[in-house]
């Protein structure tokens, strides 16, 4: 956990508004992800709109969080975790700024995607973006709490989310090659589970920096590193 004292003082203050926007805008970016799920299912280019109009707000929530960091640290000396949770959030700001991304990308997809010819392996999808969401949820958690342990734990479950991509991975190559006419829609699908594997990976970065935010520590090496990007 992270060190607190009882004092309230500007700081202190300063530290709840940064939690309250991570909050918020891992609320928005979770909310968006499942939105884009949901229209995936239904084929509903409507829904999908309306997610990519949505960006817009996590992105001004991520500049918010830069210009309440720099005002943190204007003329002031925090003590060391203030430091460290300071500079993490602002840098899950931006991670979570790209998971959205990554939701309003599937979204993009959903109008290029023929409704009335539905692939199969498009049914499996949805529970990885399940598993994708409640990594992203549980990590900002583990942020709010300031738990290294729950931070761990999310980092453990970034291989089991990679064994589902890989799983559908081979489902949607076997059905493009067994049905050469739906290459292209294939192609969307493929894009979208790469999608949420990212979200994945995303989600453990959250979770690294919260570890090194509540220990000071760097989390032990995963069996696989998260990419950047």
């Amino acid at each position: 956990m992270f060190g607190r004292t009882a004092t309230v003082t500007p700081f202190n203050q300063d530290l709840r508004e940064l939690r309250g926007l991570i909050a918020q805008m891992g609320g928005l970016a979770e909310q968006a992800i499942e939105r884009a799920m949901t229209a995936l299912r239904r084929g509903d280019a409507e829904l999908a709109a309306a997610i990519r109009a949505d960006d817009a707000r996590v992105d001004a929530m991520a500049a918010e969080v830069e210009r309440t960091v720099v005002r943190m640290m204007a003329g002031r000396s925090p003590a060391e975790a203030d430091i460290r949770e300071a500079i993490a959030a602002l840098k899950i700001a931006a991670v979570i700024e790209r998971i959205a991304d990554y939701a309003k990308n599937i979204a993009k997809r959903v109008p290029l995607l023929e409704s009335d010819s539905r692939i199969e392996p498009i049914s499996t999808l949805p529970a990885m973006g399940r598993m994708a969401a409640e990594m992203v949820r549980d990590a900002l958690d583990a942020f709010a709490a300031r738990d290294a342990a729950a931070a761990q734990a999310v980092s453990a479950r970034d291989r089991a989310l990679d064994d589902f991509y890989d799983s559908i991975f081979r489902v949607l190559v076997t059905h493009m090659v067994e049905n050469p006419s739906t290459i292209g829609q294939v192609a969307h699908l493929l894009f979208v589970a790469k999608n949420l594997e990212r979200i994945g990976d995303h989600a453990t970065n959250i979770a690294d920096m919260v570890y090194f935010a509540a220990t000071g520590a760097q989390m032990a090496e995963r069996e696989r590193g998260t990419a950047a990007g």
